[in-house]
């Protein structure tokens, strides 16, 4: 991830949202520690597969994800109280599993980037391909570059 980059591009990344941070996010330092991060992460992750990408359609059942890998960079101190903006890209398709990429930005900085594997499941039967109507909503959410 610390490579591409296209990453560190508040730009490159089709939608984002903007988080606060809590005094209980900073470590003995004053910085953000890492679980804050993974919380920005994931609250971002989940509100959009919410929302976005995963919301059924008109006659749609919900589709449901399990995560399975999630990886972060840190590449700069974040602080408090300011707030964090979290971009969200789809990276990869697979036939039942894709790649959320995210990058943390902190005044025009970014701070961290976050790699997220999903995999699509049926309630009922477990690991499942993505159907074709989620999957052109997830390639709208391409990452850009």
């Amino acid at each position: 991830m610390k490579d591409d980059a296209r990453r560190r591009d508040p730009a490159a990344y089709p939608a984002s949202q903007t988080l606060e941070t809590r005094f209980g996010d900073m470590d003995v330092n004053g910085h953000l520690n890492n679980v804050a991060f993974a919380r920005l992460f994931e609250e971002t992750r989940v509100r959009f597969n919410r929302a976005g990408p995963a919301a059924p359609a008109v006659g749609e059942r919900r589709s449901s994800f399990v995560v399975a890998h999630v990886a972060i960079d840190y590449l700069a101190e974040g602080n408090y109280p300011a707030p964090v903006t979290i971009g969200y890209a789809i990276a990869r398709i697979g036939s039942s599993s894709f790649t959320v990429a995210m990058a943390a930005f902190q005044e025009g900085q970014c701070i961290a980037l976050c790699d997220s594997v999903l995999v699509h499941r049926d309630p009922e039967s477990g690991p499942a391909p993505i159907p074709p109507a989620l999957r052109e909503r997830l390639e709208a959410l391409r990452l850009k570059g």
